[in-house]
């Protein structure tokens, strides 16, 4: 009996897959459990459809990703930190609190998508590697000043 997967099963198939399984499995476990649905010629064009429309939005979510990389790259956050002498810092400037002054100029950048490898310790201009979307990266310049 063919199937369309409606959700990964474990060793038959993933989510979208048209395949064949005994006609037992299918009607005692597969189908009881919505894991899958029978392969007619209007399911298989829903899931062609399903198919395009999601490859639609993930062409958006990129063109949108890149927008924002662009955007960030003419950017300059500001983060004011008290220093002792030298310039060093009291603490240090995380991905979190970047994102979080980012936020106040209504950008939302997850933290875990800024890639500070090791927080800012000294006041300065530093620029911050972003992965924004797969094969999308940017660059913040965020500004230490002393407070």
């Amino acid at each position: 009996m063919k199937v369309i997967f409606l959700q990964d099963v474990k060793g038959q198939g993933k989510k979208g897959e048209v395949k064949e399984v005994s006609e037992g499995y299918a009607r005692n476990f597969l189908l009881p459990k919505g894991y899958v649905q029978i392969a007619t010629d209007g399911a298989k064009k829903t899931l062609d459809q399903m198919a395009a429309s999601a490859a639609k939005k993930k062409e958006r979510e990129k063109e949108d990703a890149q927008a924002l990389a662009a955007k960030l790259s003419e950017m300059t956050i500001v983060i004011k930190a008290k220093a002792g002498e030298g310039g060093r810092l009291f603490g240090a400037i995380t991905s979190k609190q970047i994102a979080e002054a980012l936020e106040k100029q209504k950008i939302t950048v997850d933290k875990r998508k800024i890639e500070l490898h090791d927080p800012i310790r000294t006041l300065g201009t530093t620029k911050v590697p972003l992965k924004l979307y797969p094969d999308v990266k940017g660059t913040l310049n965020v500004q230490v000043v002393e407070e």
